[in-house]
């Protein structure tokens, strides 16, 4: 029998795809390519971008989307949507800085009950999300406008005005602040605190996808909740747990905002939740579910902060920053759907 006899036959069923065909299928790769190529084109446009302090901005701004837009990333590859982001972030901040004033208690009092407000309102929209079957799209608006309207009744009713009074001098405030808002000095360049957290919590995502039972159940649901339920994966325990988590980063990003600030303007955060899930859908995440990752948000959100910062510092009028958002969302789509199709084509 010759060589050629006893050569095993492949088809393209089982031929094993090229490292760059593998390559392409990671969701995060069209949004690299796309922040390298911003990155680029704003260092040549706005030179000042390459001055240390300069790209510490751009690494601030992006890391004040990309926390947020990581939960809410895993809440899209689990199949869902949470309209209420931004504005959950507002009333985080208003709940840690009306309850420590008004009733002159420690600032991490405040900051607890917060947390707990915030984890509430993410378990209050999953659990109506899996009790009522209804979209969470619908379910979420309905959240949006209740927080909107509580933040800046709630507000005027007991401050008298339209923002939370200045808790700088309150005890726990300056402790707080190092946990949320302070900064720290590397080679003369002073880099946010938020950066790190950004950071740190990019990698716990990434860990809990790739490397936990639960980010397998995250995928499932994601892909077919019924198929996922067929097989023993406890769908409503992974989505209400997963808006728990868009709820916990609300919560982070507002203190944030409270210790950075002193203050919040109940009337803000209108609109955040677009660019969270934005910076999600360039990152790679379907619309539909089940296919996504964490690492390709924290480039959307780099994206985001590149551009919003490029077009100050290259001296163009700011009010083209949605106009360049516009513009990313549709091209990473289109990106998006050509990586895809070059991956699965045979």
């Amino acid at each position: 029998m010759s060589t050629a006899q006893l050569a095993p036959l492949k088809d393209g069923r089982t031929r094993e795809r090229a490292l760059a065909v593998r390559w392409l299928a990671r969701p995060e790769v069209g949004v690299f390519l796309g922040a390298a190529a911003v990155f680029v084109f704003f260092l040549i446009a706005a030179p000042t971008l390459r001055d240390g302090g300069s790209m510490a901005t751009v690494l601030y701004q992006s890391s004040t989307i990309g926390i947020m837009a990581l939960p809410v990333a895993l809440l899209m590859i689990g199949g869902e949507f949470d309209l209420s982001s931004g504005v959950a972030v507002i009333s985080s901040a208003l709940t840690a800085s009306m309850l420590s004033y008004q009733l002159t208690m420690n600032v991490w009092t405040g900051v607890i009950v917060a947390l707990i407000v915030s984890l509430a309102v993410g378990a209050f929209n999953g659990w109506m999300v899996v009790r009522t079957g209804l979209p969470s799209f619908l379910v979420t608006l309905g959240t949006f406008l209740i927080l909107q309207g509580v933040n800046l009744a709630v507000t005027k009713l007991v401050t008298g005005n339209v923002a939370s009074d200045d808790i700088s001098d309150m005890d726990g405030f300056d402790q707080a602040r190092t946990v949320f808002a302070s900064s720290f000095d590397v080679g003369g360049v002073e880099i946010k605190i938020t950066v790190v957290w950004w950071i740190v919590f990019a990698a716990l995502a990434t860990w809990i996808l790739l490397r936990t039972k639960y980010g397998n159940w995250i995928f499932a649901v994601g892909g077919n909740k019924e198929s996922a339920r067929a097989v023993g994966v406890p769908v409503n325990f992974t989505k209400i747990t997963l808006f728990m988590a868009v709820g916990f980063g609300a919560w982070f990003i507002g203190m944030h905002n409270l210790f950075s600030f002193n203050t919040v303007q109940s009337g803000e955060g209108v609109g955040q939740e677009l660019i969270y899930i934005a910076a999600a859908v360039i990152g790679g995440c379907l619309l539909t579910g089940g296919s996504g990752s964490a690492i390709g948000p924290v480039f959307g959100a780099f994206m985001f902060g590149m551009v919003q910062q490029g077009i100050v510092y290259a001296g163009w009028n700011p009010d083209w920053f949605k106009a360049f958002l516009g513009v990313m969302l549709l091209g990473a789509v289109l990106i998006n759907l050509w990586i895809q199709r070059t991956a699965t084509r045979r």
